[in-house]
């Protein structure tokens, strides 16, 4: 039964004590999104309760149906500008067209997901890089303040522009900037820096925005302070998503970069807290619960969501014990709408302008960002890359661009293996091998190579695993000691290959050992009769044993003038 209803596991642990830390953090956590699910909802294209829709319905079922413990699901900021970039070429954000398409993408970004779930794809996030999500992450954000700098500075702007294009006509048109709008809207801004300077605990962007308000009520509506409008007193309304055959395969692509995104972002930000919880988190079983919370909360006028980084923080540092804290989130929220719906009236659309300024900055990961640029050129190229795409190109084509790069980059690193030197360090008390090209004191045998192969043996590989052979074999040593115990996967390619190498070694007079190979790789080995073929005589377990074998075929002329001496054999030859 827990398989198919995951929250029975943790529905056992609920007390009182409990309870009470989740009833706190959920107070907590209705506080924080109610600001943020009117912003992201703007930054959506949709109407302000849309959002608030989407932080009551979406935490509920990834709580119910997820794996961990803290995640909190809803609106997210990057979520958000996907699904407007998404819907905006087919309709005009805000109008009722607008969501209806929007709540059809979410309904096929929910299947998407779930259908991945039930197909044991948990796995698939993992081949999208930590720097991809980066520079993506960064990309949006700065998309995000670029959308909102027209309600900053209260200057019109096309509807559905390109980034270029923003920029181009705000920059025109800045001497006609409001100065009322821009004042309410920096104010706000400044304020809510100001009391994160002095209190992060503190809700400080519900708190800048009651401030913001009252100011754009003493500055007056007249002076071109817009506000957002009263919002609806209900409840999610239950509505089933109107949808055609046609207008679903129109919007598969967007919808699949939409589910890929969200996934992405649950399941690295529910690892991300559990290992401070101690959690396992179960990629499956989130892929299940993200699927089932976008599918449930298209039938209750909600838009794409996912694991929220904020609020799932906000929701582990307030204590939370049990995912009914999410449970408690949502239903604080719809409480407070209910009574604080109305009084979006007098909320202007310069105030949350500015504090969407603060989300975007926030989004964007500049700790990350100077770590990936110092330590790798390759990491780099695809943190540059996928930022780009996401400022030039259209969202989903960002993401995959920087998937296909970081790929690209990982399989060209995986296909050359290195080969290191190594021979025994006469210093160390068992003798330990290492590289002689670190450590000047230590001697290689001049009849022996040993080294020891960094990589898997597969196709791709094959061709610069040759290259660097066919270097040794034209060497005058006569025999060849492979390490192989970081050699992690064999494929018949590779196989097939260290065959026909090692019968070119013997067909000349050269010999090839292997020794350390992982039980995985032996067991492949012995299964395709590739390891009769090779001979278990030059296989062994340990480098000691190896030496031993083939210390007696050394040339024992060469050794009697030999002066290196490196292996304990030698200690016994005159």
């Amino acid at each position: 039964m827990t398989r198919y209803f995951p929250f029975l596991r943790w529905m056992g642990d609920v007390n009182s004590q409990s309870a009470r830390a989740d009833l706190m953090a959920g107070i907590t956590g209705a506080v924080v999104v109610l600001p943020q699910g009117v912003a992201f909802a703007m930054i959506a294209g949709m109407p302000p309760i849309n959002g608030l829709y989407t932080a009551m319905v979406l935490p509920v079922v990834a709580a119910l149906f997820g794996s961990s413990r803290h995640l909190i699901s809803g609106p997210t900021t990057a979520i958000s500008i996907v699904v407007y970039s998404a819907v905006s070429p087919y309709a005009v954000p805000g109008t009722p067209e607008f969501v209806k398409i929007a709540v059809v993408v979410t309904l096929v970004a929910g299947m998407i997901q779930l259908l991945l779930g039930i197909a044991r794809l948990g796995n698939l996030v993992n081949f999208v890089s930590h720097t991809v999500v980066v520079g993506f992450t960064a990309g949006a954000a700065l998309l995000i303040g670029m959308s909102q700098l027209k309600h900053v500075m209260g200057i019109s702007v096309t509807q559905g522009a390109s980034f270029i294009q923003t920029i181009t006509e705000l920059t025109q048109k800045i001497g006609t900037t409001n100065l009322y709008v821009f004042l309410v809207s920096t104010s706000t801004l400044g304020i809510a820096l100001l009391l994160r300077r002095i209190n992060k605990s503190l809700p400080y962007m519900l708190l800048a925005m009651v401030v913001g308000s009252f100011m754009a009520f003493f500055v007056g509506h007249d002076k071109g302070v817009s506000v957002v409008g009263e919002l609806p007193r209900g409840l999610p309304p239950f509505e089933i998503p109107d949808f055609h055959l046609e207008e679903i395969v129109k919007l598969v692509e967007n919808s699949f970069a939409i589910a890929l995104l969200g996934l992405i972002e649950a399941v690295a930000i529910g690892r991300s807290i559990a290992t401070k919880s101690g959690q396992k988190i179960d990629g499956n079983q989130e892929f299940i619960g993200q699927g089932l919370s976008n599918i449930v909360g298209s039938f209750f006028s909600c838009y794409a969501g996912s694991g929220s980084f904020t609020r799932s923080g906000v929701n582990y540092s307030a204590g939370a014990q049990t995912p009914l804290a999410g449970v408690f989130a949502a239903v604080i929220l719809m409480i407070i709408v209910l009574f604080v719906g109305p009084l979006a009236a007098y909320l202007p659309i310069s105030v949350m302008g500015g504090i969407i300024l603060l989300v975007a900055y926030n989004l964007i990961d500049f700790h990350a960002i100077k770590k990936i640029t110092k330590t790798s050129l390759r990491e780099s190229i695809v943190l540059l890359i996928t930022f780009i795409a996401t400022l030039t190109l259209e969202l989903e084509y960002a993401i995959y661009l920087g998937i296909i790069f970081s790929l690209v980059f990982y399989l060209d690193r995986t296909s050359q293996p290195r080969f290191v030197e190594l021979a025994p360090d006469e210093k160390l008390k068992r003798r330990m091998f290492r590289n002689p090209a670190l450590h000047e004191h230590v001697q290689s045998c001049p009849q022996l190579m040993i080294r020891r192969v960094e990589g898997s043996l597969f196709f791709g590989a094959v061709e610069s695993v040759s290259a660097k052979m066919n270097e040794l074999f034209r060497r005058k040593e006569k025999h060849l000691l492979v390490v192989a115990n970081q050699i992690n996967l064999i494929d018949v390619s590779g196989a097939e290959y260290l065959v026909s190498e090692i019968n070119k070694w013997r067909k000349n007079g050269k010999q090839i050992y292997i020794c350390g190979l992982k039980l995985r790789a032996r067991e492949f080995l012995k299964a395709g009769g590739f390891w009769e073929e090779i001979g278990s005589d030059f296989m062994f377990e340990q480098k000691g044993e190896a030496i031993e074998k083939i210390f007696p075929l050394l040339n024992v002329d060469i050794c009697a003038t030999c002066h290196v001496r490196v292996f304990n054999e030698c200690k016994n030859q005159k």
